[in-house]
Parts: C-alpha cells; structure tokens; sequence
C-alpha cells in the first residue's frame, strides 16, 4: 500500500491538506469501484446459476457497495474544495456527510436483504451449490479482506471517519460471505436448505454494521468534546509561555479534518505590559494555527497578582466552591470594594457529569459566601466545561 501511495498521491505525508485528502479519497473510492463491480459480476452469475438467494443478494450488496464507493468519491472532490465566500472554514464536513451516506446505504441494503430472507425461509426453495460457486465465494472473502485493510489503511493515515467507514462494510460483507459460503457447505454435505435462514443472520450483521458506522460519522457533525490528549497539548503550547498565569474556556469548532476554529481565555498578571502581552498572544494564536492547523483566538483575561487579600479569598472562595461538588473549579476571580459590601466576581467551572443545575451551584456557593466574616455579595458566572 505504500508503494502505491507514493506513487499517486504527490505529498501524500501532508494529511491535513485538503488536496491530499481528496487524492486519499480519488483512490479509495477508484479501487473500491473497480473491485466491488468485478464481485458483484461474478457473485449474480453465480448465485443465478445456483439458485440462491443469499448469494444474489451478497452480489447486489457489493453493487451498493460500489455506489457507496462513488460516494465517497465525490464526497473527498468536494470536501477539498477551497473556503469561499459562503463557506468560510471549506467544505470539510462533506467528508462526513458521505460517510454517513455510506452508513445509510448500508442499513437500507441490510434491511432489503433482511426481507428477501425472510420470504425465502416462507416459500424456500433448492439452492444448488456448486465447486465454482463455493470458489467464488471464498475469492470474494479474499478480496474484501484486502479492502478492509486497504480502506483501514487510509483511514488511519488520514484519520477519516468516511474511509473508516468503508473498511467497516468491507469487514461485514468479508464476514457475511463467510457465513453463505459455510452454509453452502452444510447444504452439499446434508441437504438442508438453509439459504434463508444465513440471509436473515447475514441482513443482521450488516444492519450493525451500518448503525455503528452511522454513530461514528455522526458524531463529529453533532459536535463532540475534543481528547483529553489533545487538550493537554494545547495547555501545554499555551502554558509553556511564562507570561500565561492561567487557561480556560477552550471551545474547539470542528469544520472537517484538517479544519477547525480554536478559543480559549489565557489569564495574564494585571501588571503585565498590554503592547508586549498583545503580541505575546498573537505569537501563541500563530504558534496553535500552525501546530495544529486551525485558527485560533485567544481572549486576554488580567487577574490580580501578588495582592495578599485577594490571593487569600481567591484560595478560600475555591475551597467552598469545592465542597458543593470537588469537580468544580473557579477562575476569573476579582474583588471589588463598595461602599456597603464587597463584589467578589467569578466563573465556576462545571463539568457536564455533575448533575447540579446551574441555578443550584450558584445558590448553594451564595449561601456559603454569606457565612464568611465581612459583607460579601458574590457575582457568578458559570461555565460548562467539556474537560477537566
């Protein structure tokens, strides 16, 4: 395989370029045509002269599998497209879409075959199983075994949820064509005629199939929280620069692989030069765009260091927060003094697994703000994290 990605994809290292992306697609989708058309050919010749049904529908199968293959094709062209006016992050989302399309066109393939079966164990009839069909049938295993891990392939180069896809219906209809070809030798050496019965079990192994693909793809256009792993990349990139105290509020915007939007507060001492933190952060948002090819904003947050007051009721406004749920965090904190009482202004941090309404958080905080010595009215923000 790599070999023949040396040969026709130029920069074929570059996975985050969109061109690169689509040649990944062009040849995924050129080989899958090629391949699932020659299957289907000799699958229906077969599978006709035989009289089984099961057979048949494996052919038709491979037949959607090469429209899926155009599909994804298409899918890879028009993802690759450049941004314009009307799609300012491009059109990398396209690339999900059609591997949710794939998923589909596997559910409805396994739904019909589902149906085919069925009526076939209702009226059965003499499925003749012969040494060419059985050869057939154990070529075709061969073949999308080479598929499945071709498409893995790529998708793991590429990190492509389409292509994933793809490998994923080649490993089913490996599997299914297994079971037919099984039972193709349980009816030569016993006579029963089960033909139906392994279409039923085959139409639920592809039915799983085409969910599971479905979830995958849909994940990322419904917006998912990003890795632990790569949120600690950014933290460490952005914290690596001493001037940053603090980061929060990071929101990662997925616009197709290789395309995404960044932000994130980075929290900075209040004594801190503007003009030099100015360009400190814009040296950070050109450092995170180029590390990890997306475009990045970064909010300035000051926050007063160095003051004993307010370095001591920042640390005790964090513990009581604390003890209404220790997942819960504070940042954002200032102190105001009034006339009559004092503002404490902060964000509370809460994680999407504690099951506190907001309302809650910022009523029980209150309550314990209220016992502290002096007069105290605090202002809170909370914020739902997607990270700890």
């Amino acid at each position: 395989m790599d070999v023949l990605i040396g040969r026709l994809i130029a920069n074929s290292e570059a996975v985050s370029d969109p061109t690169v992306r689509a040649a990944y697609g062009r040849l995924s989708g050129v080989v899958g045509i090629l391949s699932n058309l020659l299957l289907f050919a000799m699958k229906l010749a077969a599978g006709l002269a035989a009289g089984a049904i099961s057979v048949v529908a494996d052919g038709l199968n491979n037949l959607t599998d090469a429209a899926s293959s155009v599909v994804t094709l298409v899918g890879f062209q028009l993802s690759g497209q450049k941004a314009d006016e009307e799609h300012p992050f491009g059109h990398g989302r396209m690339e999900y879409i059609t591997g949710l399309l794939v998923s589909l066109v596997i559910v409805l393939v396994g739904v019909e075959l589902l149906k085919t079966s069925a009526n076939r164990i209702i009226q059965p009839q003499v499925a003749e199983f012969s040494a060419l069909t059985l050869g057939i049938l154990a070529l075709s295993v061969m073949l999308k075994l080479l598929q499945y891990r071709f498409n893995h392939g790529l998708s793991q180069r590429i990190d492509s949820s389409s292509l994933k896809a793809t490998a994923q219906d080649s490993l089913s209809d490996a599997a299914a064509t297994t079971v037919i070809f099984v039972g193709g030798l349980v009816a030569i050496g016993t006579g029963l005629q089960i033909d139906g019965w392994l279409g039923v079990f085959v139409s639920i192994f592809i039915l799983r199939a085409g969910f599971l693909s479905a979830r995958d793809t849909l994940n990322p256009l419904l917006g998912v929280r990003p890795s632990r792993a790569l949120v600690e990349e950014i933290s460490a990139t952005v914290l690596a620069h001493e001037e940053i105290l603090g980061m929060h509020d990071l929101i990662i915007h997925d616009y197709g692989p290789g395309r995404s939007m960044m932000s994130l507060h980075a929290e900075v001492s209040h004594a801190s030069d503007i003009l030099m933190i100015h360009d400190l952060i814009d040296d950070i948002e050109r450092e995170l765009a180029l590390r990890f090819h997306t475009v990045a904003v970064i909010h300035m947050d000051p926050i007063v260091t160095g003051d004993a007051q307010v370095d001591s009721m920042r640390k005790q406004i964090a513990a009581l927060v604390q003890e209404v749920d220790e997942d819960l965090t504070i940042h954002d904190f200032r102190m105001t003094a009034g006339a009559l009482h004092t503002n404490l202004i902060f964000d509370i941090a809460v994680p999407f697994r504690v099951t506190l309404r907001d309302e809650e958080i910022g009523e029980l905080v209150r309550e314990k703000i209220d016992l502290l010595p002096g007069k105290f009215y605090a202002v809170i923000e909370i914020d739902r994290v997607f990270f700890e």
